[in-house]
């Protein structure tokens, strides 16, 4: 049976990969093993549109060794330029190559300050492809990189608006600059929990970095990591042996 990001009773550590290569993709994808983690999180927008092929992503994917792999496929990067009809049928490829979830922004089709679209045919076109990948046999995460400390009502909101389109898992990611910012993002943390009937990922960036180290123990459904500091790892997130480590001894 195909790994999945669902069903699991205790947070995912998942090491993220942003490479400028495949080769150097799978060194990392082999160091995270070492060190533990229990899924990965791909990310090809580094990598020239040249080496990205089926064959090269069923060699990537196959380094996982049955672990579940999260994909995303955002703007950034190589794919500046790109359309969102590109990127998609470009996850699609992923999938059958091997990846178990695909990242679907929830302004897939109408950019949209805040990453969430509330254009109707747009909204329909997301609703579209997720029944696309679902049939192809992989999940969705549906994000919305916010990057703005955002009250709890309109986290709900949006959480709430991801699971209307189909999706699988909810992402979203605020800031918080202050004690009182993250100390807030703490509680809406354990506040998903009750409203929603999805896993989720609510994760902070900016200043401050407890959430993303408290947030797998407070309803987060993976934790997302790095293997190294290297020039293409987002810093925010904490180094998996690191985090392996507080799991470990919070449990």
């Amino acid at each position: 049976m195909k790994a999945s990001f669902l069903g699991h009773n205790e947070p995912l550590l998942t090491a993220m990969i942003q490479a400028a290569s495949p080769e150097r993709a799978i060194e990392l994808m082999q160091l995270a093993h070492a060190d533990g983690c229990d899924a990965f999180g791909v990310q090809p927008c580094h990598m020239s549109l040249e080496a990205r092929s089926f064959d090269t992503y069923r060699r990537i994917y196959d380094t996982a060794q049955g672990k579940p792999i999260y994909i995303t496929n955002y703007r950034t990067g190589t794919n500046n330029g790109r359309t969102d009809e590109e990127l998609a049928d470009e996850m699609l490829l992923m999938v059958k190559a091997g990846a178990t979830l695909c990242d679907v922004m929830g302004d897939y089709y109408c950019p949209t300050p805040g990453e969430l679209t509330e254009n109707a045919a747009a909204i329909e076109k997301q609703k579209q492809l997720i029944e696309r990948i679902h049939a192809a046999g992989a999940e969705v995460l549906m994000s919305s990189h916010v990057l703005k400390f955002t009250p709890a009502e309109r986290v709900v909101e949006i959480a709430l608006a991801h699971q209307e389109r189909g999706a699988d898992i909810a992402k979203i990611v605020t800031f918080a600059n202050s004690e009182a910012e993250e100390l807030e993002n703490l509680r809406i943390n354990a506040l998903l929990k009750s409203e929603l009937k999805i896993p989720y990922l609510y994760l902070s960036g900016g200043e401050c970095r407890l959430h993303r180290r408290l947030g797998g123990m407070l309803g987060n459904c993976m934790v997302l990591c790095v293997q190294q500091y290297d020039e293409l790892a987002t810093p925010a997130q904490p180094l998996l042996k690191k985090m392996q480590g507080i799991l470990e001894n919070f449990n």
